[in-house]
């Protein structure tokens, strides 16, 4: 049988670094994991406990409410006044998600389709293009590393563009902006009347002093843009998928009408427990950014001790790295397959984010610092040899 929608997904090119890693690790190696961007942290305990409480109580195992209950939404709402000075109504700009993974593809879907042309930027995480692709829609890719407002404005001269997909601080890039950034992104969208969907997946994990804006604290953003959040990140809740969207009032009712008719919600104790995590103490939330900050140090300090020079980011749990320079004719698919088979270290290969991340490999910081110097001493094997 065959899937029309299926076949228009291209193949999945981290997938390959992936089960080669997964062969050598049945096959007895120690492989360090520096591919998928999977945090290692565990939930504050803090949380943990009120999951358990939660889920003690027999009320909470009904159905759920599918844009999450009210309390949530309120402490949302809270979250945005107290980090970014930004107000919203709990009722009509704020809905629970799955994750920031699930409530963007469900938003392409409800937003975008055939005849609709989604910008997204190049290189960017793999579901920024996907997600629109599997609504029907088409994908104009726009470079980022340089100039993306530059090459922004020059697409809005030849296409007709509906959506302006944009996440900082950058998966997989480590890019950063500040708010004038947004303030301008936001002036394009009112002149060429398209949407911003901004994905703020790594606002926590920041360094060095800086510290990410939000898109709506730019002016007149809610008229135009919405935003995304998870709890994945700052709280180290991933397996929980615990996300949110927030902003324009037609495109969280356009998400929250089409979730109506796909599920309950997350289970209520789930809910419950995020509503303490986003309402109570931050200071575990600062914690967790500075041991990423130590692991990226050890990982940045030991590639360049051994010849490898790479920026220092500031923000996200990666490091963004262009292939040294005597493996940049190999490509990043095939470097990468090196460092895991010789070096015996996955890392993801740029091309999975894009064709402009050709050239560079990622890195993500989900090992200990211990392990993090014993991946530097396997990429110094492959570098030398």
């Amino acid at each position: 049988m065959e899937f029309q929608r299926i076949k228009q997904l291209p193949p999945y090119i981290l997938g390959v670094v992936t089960q080669m890693m997964t062969d050598l690790r049945r096959q007895g190696e120690d492989v360090i994991n520096l591919g998928m961007g999977n945090p290692d942290l565990p939930t504050p305990p803090h949380i943990v406990e009120k999951l358990r409480e939660a889920a003690g109580k027999p009320k909470n195992h009904r159905y759920s409410v599918s844009r999450g209950i009210p309390k949530l939404r309120l402490a949302i709402c809270r979250w945005y006044q107290r980090n970014y000075g930004v107000s919203l109504d709990p009722d009509t700009e704020a809905i629970a998600t799955m994750g920031a993974k699930e409530g963007f593809s469900h938003l392409m879907l409800a937003i975008s389709g055939p005849g609709d042309c989604v910008a997204v930027p190049d290189p960017t995480y793999p579901i920024h293009s996907y997600a629109p692709v599997i609504a029907g829609a088409s994908v104009l890719r726009i470079p980022q590393q340089e100039s993306f407002l530059g090459a922004l404005e020059t697409a809005l001269r030849k296409s007709r563009i509906a959506v302006v997909v944009v996440s900082y601080p950058s998966n997989p890039t480590t890019q950063v902006v500040d708010l004038d950034f947004f303030e301008k992104l936001v002036g394009l969208a009112r002149r060429h009347r398209f949407l911003v969907v901004h994905d703020l997946a790594y606002a926590d994990l920041v360094f060095d002093g800086y510290r990410a804006p939000s898109l709506l604290q730019a002016a007149g953003a809610k008229e135009v843009g919405v935003e995304l959040y998870t709890l994945s990140k700052g709280y180290s809740m991933p397996g929980w998928r615990v996300g949110f969207l927030v902003g324009n009032r037609e495109a969280v009712f356009a998400l929250t009408r089409l979730k109506s008719y796909l599920d309950y919600g997350m289970f209520t104790p789930i809910q419950i427990a995020a509503t303490v995590a986003l309402d109570g103490a931050q200071g575990f939330v600062r914690e967790i950014a500075e041991t990423y900050r130590k692991r990226r140090d050890a990982l940045c300090e030991g590639l360049m001790r051994i010849g490898w020079a790479v920026e220092k980011p500031r923000a996200t749990m990666f490091v963004w790295a262009k292939l040294p320079e005597q493996f940049v004719g190999a490509g990043s698919v095939e470097f990468a397959k090196r460092l895991l088979t010789e070096g015996k270290v996955a890392v993801s290969p740029g091309l999975g984010f894009g064709p402009c991340g050709e050239g560079y490999v990622r890195f993500a910081l989900v090992e200990n610092e211990n392990r993090i110097k014993q991946a530097v001493r396997g990429i110094k094997r492959v570098l030398n040899g």
